[in-house]
């Protein structure tokens, strides 16, 4: 089976065991890991790297550059190890988000698209290894890699060193379905010759020195199954007002009947909002997003998708097991792209993508936060929410109207933390309804928001708010010293509600 897989000769006599190649890398030395949401990572080195360290065998720390978040427990046993420096530019891991919170390592929260053209510029450390997983090695040197893409290309491209992790757990049928094609160095590329997602435009794989490649480690383990849960009633309901939506825009004109590629973040409440595609007449759909998750391939099955582009398949256990199973009928309509061309800005706006991502909170003139718990405390990074955001035909974030049972508003005066301006976001959406923000003056939006996507127990709290603000006057009136009360109240008293002005009523 492995040789099936290691086809390069000059590779054969490179295989070692993790512990080995974990003992090349020295303090101080930044890695390129592959992964991109808790797909196609690197799984066995940087574990054995962080076991090492615990043994107390030498001092180390190191950066850790990725695509996107880790799974396998990566995260998890470097931050508790001790020995990541420096993160970037995204993680979702609860142990790692504790120690970026405290201070214990610094987190550089980067656009997705942006990490590839910052290493092609020398402008951060450069990579001393990339540890990238494959699903084989082709005669002439090239990595094919798995479930995912990221940023491989870019990290073996730009790395002193390479380690493969040959994972034969990985379907074999996954050779056949990237795309890799690198732009090249700013100033001096020409466009990017993509004008459909269907269209490939690159390479079946990563091309490789072998001399680069350090070692190969083979492995047999599968990736970490998606976290995300099952669509509820409100999430269905915020599918209804979105689709809703799209069928006024289909009858104004303003959108085809199948309307544009779409783009979905990942996580639960944007995957589920996604799924509600399949209880709508829309079909003959394509997607060009940065993760395949749950929603895509059984809208594929639904007959509804015709074409889906991605930089990573996330999928829970059950869809893992299904798609892996029958993966021969999902192979015509898939494409794997390195993250810069998924997320690139060039490609977003030329396709006209719906883009449909996750709000933490947005305030009433539709400045949306979508990293920092009230205001500082990171919880996963932007990720490519702002790539697709910006260059987007239809920008959409989607948020439940309140939190914590009621105890916090998503909705609020003033975000405490901006990622993405009210000049980025066109349409907002709760279960409460649905706000479209073009072509409105922040006074307009600001009613609008209010009226259609707060919850009933916060919304007279929000008029007061802004009727006080437009007493102050401006164009974006706001009362300074109120803007942020609502996140020191619930600081304060753990609920954003003003008992006061409730009580009153």
């Amino acid at each position: 089976m492995v040789w099936e897989r290691l086809r390069d000769q000059r590779l054969r006599d490179k295989i070692v065991q993790a512990e080995e190649a974990a003992s090349w890398i020295e303090d101080g030395m930044t890695l390129g890991l592959s992964g991109f949401t808790r797909a196609g990572d690197a799984k066995v080195v940087p574990v054995a790297l962080a076991e090492q360290a615990k043994q107390g065998r030498r001092p180390l720390t190191v950066n850790v550059y990725t695509g996107a978040s880790l799974g396998s427990g990566v995260d998890t046993v470097l931050a508790e190890a001790g020995i990541v420096g420096k993160r970037l530019p995204f993680q979702v891991d609860s142990v790692m988000r504790q120690k970026i919170n405290e201070g214990e390592l610094l987190f550089v929260d980067q656009h997705l698209s942006h990490t590839a053209e910052l290493i092609r510029a020398g402008v951060m450390d450069p990579i001393d290894y990339a540890i990238v997983e494959a699903v084989a090695v082709t005669e002439d040197g090239m990595i094919i890699p798995s479930t995912s893409v990221g940023n491989s290309n870019v990290f073996v491209e730009h790395a002193k060193h390479v380690i493969i992790e040959l994972n034969v757990a990985q379907p074999l049928a996954l050779e056949g379905i990237h795309d890799i094609y690198t732009p090249g160095r700013q100033g001096e590329r020409a466009p990017i010759p993509l004008t459909s997602a269907e269209q490939r435009i690159g390479q079946k794989g990563i091309p490789v020195d072998p001399e680069k490649v350090k070692g190969i480690v083979i492995t047999e383990q599968w990736d970490s199954p998606s976290t995300i849960v099952e669509p509820d009633e409100e999430t269905a309901v915020m599918a209804g007002h979105l689709i809703e939506f799209l069928r006024h825009e289909v009858k104004k004109g303003r959108l085809p009947r199948n309307l544009m590629p779409l783009q979905s973040g990942i996580g639960s409440v944007a995957n589920a909002v996604f799924n509600g595609f399949l209880e709508s007449e829309f079909s003959g759909l394509t997607v060009y997003s940065e993760v395949l998750q749950d929603a895509v391939f059984e809208l594929i099955d639904a007959g509804k998708v015709t074409f889906a582009s991605g930089c990573s398949i996330t999928l829970t256990a059950e869809k893992m097991k299904q798609v892996a199973a029958n993966f021969h009928a999902y192979r015509d309509k898939l494409v794997l792209r390195p993250q810069e061309i998924s997320n690139h800005p060039e490609i977003i706006r030329r396709l006209g993508l719906i883009s449909i991502n996750t709000a933490l909170e947005f305030d009433i003139y539709g400045n949306v936060n979508s990293t920092n718990v009230l205001g500082t405390r990171m919880m996963n990074g932007i990720g490519g929410s702002g790539d697709f955001a910006r260059n987007a035909r239809l920008g959409i974030f989607v948020t439940k109207s309140v939190a914590k049972g009621g105890r916090i508003s998503s909705i609020v005066p003033f975000v405490s933390h901006v990622d993405h301006t009210e000049h980025d976001v066109d349409i907002v959406v709760t279960e409460q309804g649905l706000a479209d923000l073009r072509g409105l003056a922040p006074r307009e939006r600001a009613r609008l928001i209010i009226e259609n996507c707060a919850h009933p127990l916060y919304r007279d709290q929000l008029r007061d708010y802004f009727r006080e603000a437009l007493a102050r006057g401006g164009h974006t009136p706001h009362v300074l010293e109120k803007a942020f009360s609502w996140h020191t109240r619930f600081a304060r008293e753990g609920t954003m509600l003003d008992m006061t002005t409730v009580s009153s009523r």
